[in-house]
């Protein structure tokens, strides 16, 4: 390629005899600082190149992300893209109120279906959400574990939380069960209802459940205030 820019040729020219878009061979000359000598035909002094920023926009960039990637500013990108009347991947999305769901291009997942819950919210990954809702409640669960004493009361195992349950020892006092769905309450609703239970591994906690074994007797608070 070094050999056939330096020869003239275009790369439009070179994108027609390899099979290739010319907006993947723009990509590559720029990745490998290369240039054409047909660049200026394409973008003004202090412009950015139309393949250059065409590869960029079809690879699904966002404004913010092509704008990082070529070390301009926002309102840069956004004056060629108009320039060269060109738009990302998102500002193609259709932008109906009613929409429930679009799909666009997440910077962690790639090709994703994005969701919002009401007018007034803004459209997020649903992935993203997925794994934030999971770490919140692991983390809720861990904080938990913790404050119940961060081992089961009958036979003292600890080493995952997971493996954790808390039983409640009145099952009349019951307002909600710590369970996955649990955690996802407020953190001082899920720390009410955990003082009301007894932390046992998931072994003795069906051992309980069966009348196999019996829970000593504690306070019915037993967690820390």
């Amino acid at each position: 390629m070094v050999a056939q820019l330096g020869a003239g040729r275009s790369i439009e020219d070179i994108a027609r005899e390899i099979g290739k878009d010319p907006s993947t061979v723009g990509y590559w000359v720029r990745k490998h600082a290369l240039s054409s000598s047909h660049a200026d035909k394409h973008a003004s002094r202090g412009g950015i190149d139309l393949v250059v920023l065409t590869s960029l926009v079809e690879r699904g960039d966002t404004v913010r992300g092509i704008a990082e990637e070529l070390g301009v500013s926002f309102s840069t990108v956004q004056h060629w893209l108009r320039r060269y009347d060109l738009r990302t991947q998102r500002a193609r999305q259709p932008r109906s109120a009613d929409a429930r769901e679009i799909e666009r291009v997440c910077l962690t997942h790639g090709p994703s279906v994005f969701v919002k819950h009401s007018s007034k919210d803004h459209y997020r990954c649903i992935a993203c959400r997925k794994e934030r809702v999971v770490a919140r409640r692991r983390a809720v669960k861990a904080m938990l574990v913790a404050e119940a004493g961060g081992s089961c009361v009958l036979c003292g195992y600890g080493r995952h939380p997971r493996a954790l349950h808390f039983h409640h020892l009145d099952p009349a006092g019951k307002a909600f069960g710590l369970a996955s769905a649990g955690v996802t309450r407020s953190l001082e609703r899920s720390r009410a209802e955990a003082r009301k239970c007894a932390l046992l591994c998931s072994n003795c906690h069906a051992e309980v459940e069966d009348g196999v074994a019996t829970i000593p007797s504690v306070s019915p608070d037993i967690a820390p205030g």
